[in-house]
């Protein structure tokens, strides 16, 4: 594989050309350096020159020095965020409910799209999974095991289990398909015959959350790959005859700039729900955000631990929201006014209905209830329908009032 360089002087080892040095070239990604410059020993023969040498940092240090120094990277409380509840709420909800299918975030910049996905990562509660296992396989649902976890569990191995923070991954853009998806080695597969697979970032996110900055810049062929995997919830890599599947569950979070683009319709109506964003014009609440930055960026160990009985709070509201969610349920009626305001707007499939009802239920639950209220309906239905009415490519995305008047009209809340 290819790798940048960079030129580096050096007065050891160089090479003579013409009586001149050769400059040595070192990999642009090398691990960082410690350099010593060493004098020569008085009365020596060697010319008065510096001799430079490097001198790598043992990695077991770096970490030791990390965990004493704790968290490398503090994230921002996801409690401590003033403002942006569409955003947060449809976040909260796909927690609670992955099958309600990703959530789309537009809005402009510097608006705490990509502070809150990292804060929301950071406060989810931690999950049981094979030890030692790259898909991060759940030991009790055979629907989330990897092949090798499974053929385990039937030939009556006990799995080593243990519990890890569940994952977010960030996909760059400029990610080439086999990194995302994972790739086969064809010479091992040929001449050993084992399935040598390299995983990818859609194992690295299975039971996770996968938060794609700048989707709508991302190569269209990249955003399918995405999309399929996450309705399905597998991911299948085929090469020259050899295919292997894993599981590949995860919520998909997409985040972007208006004035940069925007997804193809085709496209955004495979996210489950879309969340607009702005500005905060409110001076008082500009005041308190950026008093919140600043108190954050001087002391963030205790900015967050003034923060954290609302932390701990939310997440176990959010643990017992997920195991409510299967005692709930939309009644009849409802469900018929859903599909009926779905039909009044035009929405094509019935992918607005199977949303729309799925992140109702989601809310009940996550307010402490069993049963759907209209007024749930009335909260997520933009959420899961403005994005869907657009049938023009360069129409803007309604922001929710046509969905809002056609639900009034049909619940008779005129």
């Amino acid at each position: 594989m290819a790798l940048n360089m960079r030129t580096v002087p050096s007065n050891v080892g160089a090479q003579q050309q013409n009586g001149a040095r050769k400059p040595m070239r070192v990999p642009l990604n090398a691990k960082p350096v410690v350099t010593l410059r060493i004098a020569p020993f008085k009365g020596s023969s060697i010319a008065p020159q510096r001799a430079t040498y490097q001198v790598r940092v043992a990695a077991a240090t770096e970490v030791k020095a990390e965990k004493e120094l704790g968290q490398a990277r503090p994230i921002f409380p996801f409690t401590a965020i003033v403002g942006q509840d569409e955003m947060k709420l449809a976040l909260i909800l796909n927690v609670i409910d992955p099958k309600i299918g990703g959530v789309m975030i537009m809005g402009d910049r510097g608006t705490g799209k990509s502070t809150t996905i990292r804060a929301l990562a950071d406060l989810l509660p931690e999950m049981k999974v094979v030890a030692n296992d790259p898909f991060n396989s759940d030991p009790e649902d055979p629907e989330l095991m990897s092949e090798e976890v499974r053929n385990r569990v039937k030939g009556g191995d006990q799995l080593p289990v243990s519990a890890k923070k569940i994952p977010m991954v960030d996909l760059p853009l400029g990610a080439t398909e086999d990194r995302v998806c994972g790739t086969i080695d064809i010479e091992k597969a040929l001449t050993e015959g084992v399935k040598a697979f390299e995983p990818g970032l859609l194992a690295k996110a299975n039971r996770g959350i996968l938060y794609v900055d700048e989707v709508n810049l991302l190569d269209d062929h990249l955003v399918d790959v995405l999309l399929d995997s996450a309705a399905s919830g597998w991911n299948t890599v085929e090469r020259e005859g050899i295919s292997i599947s894993h599981p590949a569950r995860f919520i998909l979070v997409g985040s972007g700039n208006p004035e940069e683009g925007e997804l193809r319709p085709q496209l955004l109506d495979r996210f489950g729900m879309h969340a607009q964003i702005g500005t905060v014009k409110d001076p008082r609440l500009r005041v308190q955000i950026v008093s919140q930055r600043a108190t954050f960026d001087e002391n963030p160990a205790v900015f967050r631990k003034d923060y954290e009985a609302g932390q701990n709070a939310l997440t176990n509201r959010i643990v017992e929201a997920r195991k409510l969610l299967k005692q709930c349920d939309v009644s009849y009626d409802y469900r018929v006014k859903i599909s009926q305001i779905c039909s009044d707007l035009n929405v094509d499939g019935i992918r607005g209905d199977i949303v729309t009802n799925r992140a109702a239920k989601a809310l009940a639950a996550f307010e402490g209830r069993t049963e759907v209220t209209p007024e749930d309906i009335y909260r997520v239905i933009p959420l899961c329908l403005r994005h869907r009415l657009r049938k023009d490519p360069l129409a803007e995305i309604d922001d929710g009032d046509r969905v809002r008047e056609v639900f009034k009209k049909v619940f008779g809340m005129e």
